[in-house]
């Protein structure tokens, strides 16, 4: 079915919490979320598809998403035919993957009066960015990549940081951290990155939290660094929950956090992570590692500490993909 344009425009404004999800259908889409933002995009199918046939547009979008990882062929079939409903519903996001998938062009799934599906996200973001939002400021950088237009992507993506996107913030300190701009000395970088990490994390925004503590170590402003490090934990970063539990096991080996040593504490915090993950490969190997640190007796301990403090935190471990990313 193909789009069309006046439906785009209107339901981008349109959040699906105005239509509401039953509580069996929310409690489906949460699972399915969570289960992708740790990496088992597999896994969280079934439980987004509920959200997404009840009409949940960010289901709709995420269906295509893990479609589209699950078999790491670019547009496949199931992906396509998430992102084109998504699209039908104005997500700016499905549009570009129509586009980067090659929709258009190859599948014949062309937007109703535009060339291609980025021409259409541009109209959908366009009015919405220059009357001032700061969440379609940030589109419109991803819009302008497509076009592979660098410099007018560079400067909504700019505009949209200086707006107060969190997310924009955190990606043009990165870009500062890759070499964007000139500064005289590697801390002088080091010091404008943080400011925009520093300005995302105090919005909550947890993955500008991991990269504050990062460049934080980096600057050997040693306690701040660990206690954006807890925060970002707290507020469920899988690396930074991980980065805790390393510390706890060889604080010495660290360098960038400032913790005492207490194998029990960060064997428990290892192995809650092990649980919520389900046996990633990675916390595996990291227990298999750190296993001669502790007795039996302790392993016993840390992992009754990780069923009474840590398994089950609110909110879910995550890996915070970006919407948009790889």
């Amino acid at each position: 079915m193909l789009i069309k344009t006046c439906l785009a425009i209107i339901f981008l404004f349109l959040s699906t919490s105005v239509w509401g999800l039953e509580p069996e259908v929310q409690a489906a889409k949460n699972e399915g979320m969570r289960l992708y933002n740790i990496g088992h995009s597999t896994a969280a199918l079934p439980y987004l598809q509920q959200a997404a046939e009840a009409g949940d547009v960010d289901a709709m979008y995420y269906m295509g998403e893990a479609e589209r990882r699950q078999h790491m062929l670019g547009l496949t079939r199931a992906a396509m035919a998430w992102y084109l409903q998504a699209a039908e519903q104005g997500d700016v996001h499905a549009m570009l993957r129509l586009f980067q998938g090659g929709a258009c062009t190859a599948g014949d799934r062309c937007p109703e009066g535009y060339e291609d599906w980025h021409h259409a996200a541009l109209a959908v973001a366009q009015p919405k960015a220059e009357a001032g939002d700061p969440n379609a400021m940030l589109l419109m950088f991803d819009i302008y990549r497509m076009f592979d237009q660098s410099r007018r992507a560079g400067e909504w993506l700019e505009r949209a940081a200086e707006a107060g996107q969190p997310e924009a913030q955190t990606i043009l300190g990165g870009r500062i951290l890759d070499g964007r701009g000139w500064y005289l000395t590697n801390d002088r970088r080091l010091q404008a990155a943080k400011r925009w990490f520093r300005r995302a994390a105090e919005q909550g925004y947890v993955p500008a939290m991991e990269r504050l503590s990062r460049v934080l170590g980096d600057l050997e402003v040693y306690d701040e660094a660990w206690n954006w490090v807890k925060e970002g934990s707290n507020n469920g970063s899988y690396d930074a929950r991980l980065g805790i539990a390393m510390c706890y096991l060889e604080p010495e080996d660290d360098p960038v956090y400032s913790c005492e040593e207490d194998v029990i504490e960060g064997w428990a915090v290892l192995h809650a992570i092990d649980i919520e993950t389900q046996g990633a490969g990675q916390i595996r190997g990291a227990k298999r590692l750190f296993r001669d640190l502790l007795t039996d007796d302790q392993v016993k301990q840390a992992e009754a500490l990780a069923e009474e403090k840590w398994v089950g935190r609110e909110p879910p471990l995550s890996h915070f993909p970006p919407r948009f990313g790889y």
